[in-house]
């Protein structure tokens, strides 16, 4: 049998949201990785709605940086987006990817904007 980096994915994903639910109090922050380009969204599960959203597509992004740079930065407009809508302390939900590279510089660029994870 073949080994399917997705089909993993998923289900380590499904493991994580488990555990992990947003509240209007402590939204979810959550984390889409593709090959070009990164995507987060901070998403009141009670409610079912999402509350921000940035991505590495977005206009205050630099696309000529490397990936992990666009990463932070979109950590960045995340939090400051989140901040706007009233929103400091979220639960980090990281998509069945390891906390590593572009996904822990998403996360730590959310932080430096001032979202508490």
């Amino acid at each position: 049998m073949k080994f399917d980096k997705r089909l993993r994915r998923k289900k380590v994903h499904s493991r994580v949201r488990r555990k992990i639910k947003g509240s209007p109090e402590r939204p979810r922050l959550t984390v889409f990785r593709s090959n070009k380009s990164i995507y987060c969204q901070v998403v009141d599960d009670h409610e079912g709605i999402t509350l921000a959203a940035a991505s590495s597509l977005d206009e205050g992004v630099d696309r000529s940086l490397t990936k992990k740079e666009q990463a932070r930065q979109v950590g960045k407009l995340i939090g400051e987006r989140a901040q706007k809508a009233n929103v400091s302390n979220v639960v980090f939900d990281r998509g069945g990817y390891l906390y590593h590279g572009r996904v822990k510089e998403l996360a730590e660029g959310a932080r430096e904007a001032g979202l508490h994870i």
